[in-house]
């Protein structure tokens, strides 16, 4: 009985653990996620975004929608480039405004570049999932360091 505990439970974790992996980039039956469509099709915020000072001002990117979970501030929007593109200019961007980069990745359908600076911290994560291969969705996390 024992055993069969201990089978289930490793097979659970393992399926949550696959099922993490995912990254929630798109729906089960292949449909961009809600979020995605919503930034990658909205209009420009008609304020500039909650993001620190000295945040770079990247022209490929339209920020079209913000909203604060707790302490962290959430900006979405598109990149008018490919993946790499997006990756290279936020990577390239943030070192040269001050920011130090703690970590960055770029896979074949997503990337992220963690952040540090301005007593703050976050992530730029850039999906490929805007039905463009030229577009980008961007989701740039921002909380106190």
């Amino acid at each position: 009985m024992l055993r069969t505990i201990q089978r289930f439970a490793a097979l659970t974790f393992f399926s949550l653990m696959l099922a993490a992996c995912g990254g929630g980039e798109k729906e089960g039956n292949g449909e961009v996620s809600k979020e995605a469509e919503a930034a990658c099709n909205g209009s420009a915020l008609t304020q500039a975004p909650n993001l620190p000072k000295g945040w770079p001002d990247l022209a490929e990117v339209t920020y079209t929608q913000q909203s604060v979970q707790g302490p962290t501030t959430v900006v979405d929007g598109y990149f008018e480039g490919d993946l790499e593109s997006a990756h290279d200019a936020f990577k390239t961007e943030l070192e040269a405004s001050g920011f130090t980069i703690l970590f960055d990745e770029i896979e074949e359908d997503d990337s992220e570049v963690s952040w540090k600076g301005e007593g703050r911290s976050g992530q730029v994560a850039l999906r490929d999932e805007c039905g463009d291969s030229d577009k980008m969705f961007v989701h740039v996390t921002n909380r106190p360091a």
